[in-house]
């Protein structure tokens, strides 16, 4: 009785600060000298250009929005959303030509075994750990990790951050895609009060400000934006008080990367109906998206 009307108003604060932050990251990155925004732009599957903003628009709204959550659930949440938006800025920013064919977790593995350490692996990598300290966090809110149940928990709930911050970079391969993904799982999960329903809230605000700029192919989410909205997601969901809810989740997420290695997700939307009219819902036209 006394904790609902403390939960819906901390919800509210973490969507609204979600969202301003994202907007005003933007627009901040908007009014910086040429020389600044040119290194950000990038040339979509269209051949428009669009920029990297929206991904470090989207980073910075996330974190602002799951550290207003407060708690066990918003501290793991900023553990693994800072480290995730990070290494990803560090892999657009930096990665090498050379690196641009290495895609998934099998290509990463290959290069390495080749004695290449890519910029993507170093982020899988770092991702790993945040995903670990944030799955101990909320392991240790639902009882010790010191026993094996507990180590079982804090390993499947890191796994559940990280698995998911990789899934939805592995989505955002067209405007508004990854986005309308997150939105969908947080939406549910920041209506229903729990433990990661703040962190949920934080990750919707972040969303809805993102989308409309993202949907318009003038921003792009890039890893710096994907990896740390989907870290974020993780985390509302890792924090589940449910086992089968936990469970369930990783099953999917793991499910979808193993997928990812054999087979193309757009290739798989573009030949269901229903799916292509989801995926490009809000998106501009697809005879305007053709380059000439």
């Amino acid at each position: 009785m006394s904790r609902a009307p403390r939960t819906a108003p901390s919800r509210l604060v973490a969507a609204v600060n979600g969202g301003a932050w994202t907007s005003a990251a933007r627009l901040q990155i908007e009014v910086l000298p040429e020389t600044v925004r040119r290194p950000l732009e990038r040339t979509n599957f269209a051949g428009r250009t669009v920029s990297l903003a929206g991904g470090i628009a989207a980073a910075t709204g996330a974190l602002a929005g799951v550290a207003s959550a407060g708690g066990r659930p918003g501290l793991a949440a900023c553990l693994a959303v800072a480290p995730a938006g990070a290494l990803g800025a560090l892999d657009d920013l930096t990665e090498q030509p050379e690196d641009r064919s290495t895609k998934g977790l099998r290509g990463h593995l290959t290069a390495l075994s080749q004695g290449k350490v890519t910029t993507g692996f170093l982020k899988l990598s770092g991702i790993g750990l945040a995903g670990l300290a944030a799955g101990t966090v909320l392991a240790g809110g639902r009882g010790s990790t010191s026993t094996w149940r507990g180590v079982v928990d804090s390993v499947a709930s890191g796994a559940l951050v990280a698995g998911t911050a990789n899934l939805v970079n592995l989505l955002d391969l067209r405007p508004g895609r990854a986005l309308k993904v997150v939105g969908a799982a947080a939406l549910p999960l920041a209506a229903i009060p729990g433990p990661g329903a703040g962190v949920a809230a934080g990750v919707c605000g972040a969303v809805a400000a993102a989308a409309p700029s993202d949907l318009a192919e003038s921003t792009m989410l890039g890893d710096t934006g994907a990896n740390a909205l989907g870290a974020a997601l993780g985390v509302a969901l890792a924090a589940s008080p449910h086992p089968a809810v936990r469970w369930g989740a990783l099953g999917v997420v793991v499910a979808g990367t193993l997928a990812s290695e054999r087979v193309s997700f757009s290739a798989v939307i573009e030949r269901t109906p229903w799916l292509r009219a989801l995926d490009q819902a809000g998106r501009r036209s697809q005879s305007a998206q053709l380059p000439s």
